[in-house]
């Protein structure tokens, strides 16, 4: 026969393992993302404030592949991200040494340590990989003209550990043959359109 107390530990012990399920599903929401795609477009099709707004969002670190890199408010989101205490890391194509428009100079004069990826004839990756749960791809290079002129697609893809892994290893495998950039001249053209 149970008595008041019996059922008492009874009820305190279902509505602690409810509390426990409510609090575990919680957490797991706050931890997890649920999986999403996104695709964007250009010319004009707002690819770069998709980017610039990934970034932002930025809380742990931030991996970038890129073959030309010339989109000012992209590179800004970059350093951005690194003054909140990101860890950002870029491999970029060995063009950009030669690029008077690229801003691997300009990553290099705000901290960043770029690296620079020879071992391909060309390394034309256009990949982010945001706080292990965000990926950006697709052909839209970090560049001005990507967003101005160009034809180019932007998918953004969240919740997917298993792509999120293979983009890190990726990512690790570039960064393993990449070299420090190599001494650079300053065209004088360079970084004018941040004078604006």
């Amino acid at each position: 026969m149970l008595t008041v107390m019996d059922g008492l530990m009874l009820a305190t012990g279902f509505c602690g393992a409810l509390t426990l399920l409510y609090l575990g599903r919680r957490a797991y929401h706050v931890f997890t993302v649920a999986p999403s795609v996104a695709c964007h477009f250009s010319p004009k099709g707002g690819c770069t404030d998709v980017v610039v707004r990934e970034i932002k969002n930025a809380r742990h670190e931030v991996l970038v592949l890129a073959y030309s890199f010339t989109s000012q408010p992209i590179a800004q989101a970059l350093v951005d991200a690194k003054l909140r205490g990101c860890k950002v890391e870029i491999v970029l194509d060995h063009s950009n040494e030669k690029d008077e428009h690229s801003d691997l100079p300009f990553f290099i004069e705000q901290g960043l340590a770029p690296l620079i990826d020879p071992t391909h004839a060309i390394a034309h990756n256009k990949v982010m990989v945001i706080d292990r749960r965000t990926i950006l791809t697709g052909s839209f290079n970090f560049t001005h003209q990507a967003e101005a002129e160009n034809a180019e697609n932007l998918l953004v893809l969240k919740g997917h550990p298993e792509l999120v892994a293979a983009y890190r290893t990726n990512f690790a495998g570039h960064q393993a043959h990449a070299r420090a950039p190599e001494a650079q001249k300053k065209p004088a053209a360079a970084h004018q359109h941040r004078a604006a």
